[in-house]
């Protein structure tokens, strides 16, 4: 297993201070605020710690309210707000400095039937046709910054279209659409909640990537500047976070300084388990703005 996977799994693995409270900490990197996926994962474990084992999340909704501080812990506080028959809903509040700065609501199912369908899953080329994201860096930035890239991502990411990267440099890469095959880079234990969590994190990694691709946009590119606003998703079904996904990603809108996108999830054999929809704060200024920008 990859170190920056370990990393990643003692991240997600909260430490119990309280009955329904939970403390969890942030990575030892040069970023300005907390990753959101990385807050979504941990509040999503924090719910998922409070619920019987034999009901499954089922959908999330949750709010950026503040940029996460990443040299404190984040303390997520659980409330139990229904333990129905069939269904159980919690709400979880992370704080910082004696402040909201994430609030989530999830509700958990036991397992039912019903009646079933489900959206097609796009035709793509199979994941290890493509090229790695250590050979698409190091053609865009060199082998240094590629080499840093590879040593700190604890997922493998293959990207059928362009990044945002090389679609800034050439409009005619520029679209609506993005899709990108991902797994973790290692095995995982036999845990639903810890994939369904793996996803949460994986899911705000490239989503908003889709808003800025079709306007020729980057996040590197001294100039565009964004956050996570708000965050859904919905699990129709079990799969494996190592196990490679179809993350297909489309923008529908952008105005007003947000952009809108929307990602469906398939398995490898095209079961679609995954909705996701954010939106997100986007603004192009003429000069680096302050990191606190909402």
């Amino acid at each position: 297993m990859r170190e920056a996977l370990k990393d990643l799994l003692d991240l997600l693995d909260l430490e119990q201070i309280e009955n329904d409270i939970f403390r969890g900490r942030s990575p030892q990197e040069s970023r300005q605020r907390v990753f959101g996926g990385q807050v979504a994962g941990q509040a999503l474990v924090a719910a998922g710690r409070t619920v019987p084992v034999n009901r499954s999340v089922h959908s999330l909704h949750a709010y950026f309210l503040r940029p996460g501080d990443p040299l404190v812990p984040i303390v997520y506080m659980v409330d139990r707000i229904r333990d129905g028959r069939s269904f159980t809903t919690r709400r979880v509040t992370a704080v910082q400095h004696g402040r909201a700065i994430f609030m989530l609501s999830a509700s958990f199912q036991i397992a039912e039937e019903g009646p079933a369908h489900q959206a097609a899953m796009p035709e793509v080329p199979a994941p290890l046709t493509l090229p790695t994201m250590r050979e698409r860096m190091t053609a865009l930035f060199g082998e240094r910054a590629a080499d840093e890239f590879e040593r700190r991502r604890p997922f493998d990411l293959r990207h059928i279209t362009p990044l945002t990267f090389e679609a800034a440099k050439d409009p005619k890469l520029t679209g609506p659409e993005s899709k990108v095959w991902l797994r973790v880079d290692g095995e995982l234990p036999d845990d639903p909640l810890l994939h369904v969590c793996l996803m949460t994190y994986a899911s705000d990694m490239t989503l908003l990537d889709t808003v800025l691709l079709n306007h020729g946009l980057s996040w590197g590119d001294n100039r565009t500047m964004g956050a996570s606003l708000d965050h859904a998703m919905w699990f129709h079904g079990p799969f494996r976070a190592d196990e490679w996904l179809l993350y297909a990603q489309e923008t529908p809108f952008a105005g007003g300084a947000r952009g809108l996108a929307r990602g469906h999830v398939f398995t490898a054999d095209g079961r679609l388990v995954v909705s996701v929809v954010q939106e997100g704060l986007i603004r192009v200024v003429d000069a680096p703005a302050d990191p606190e920008v909402r």
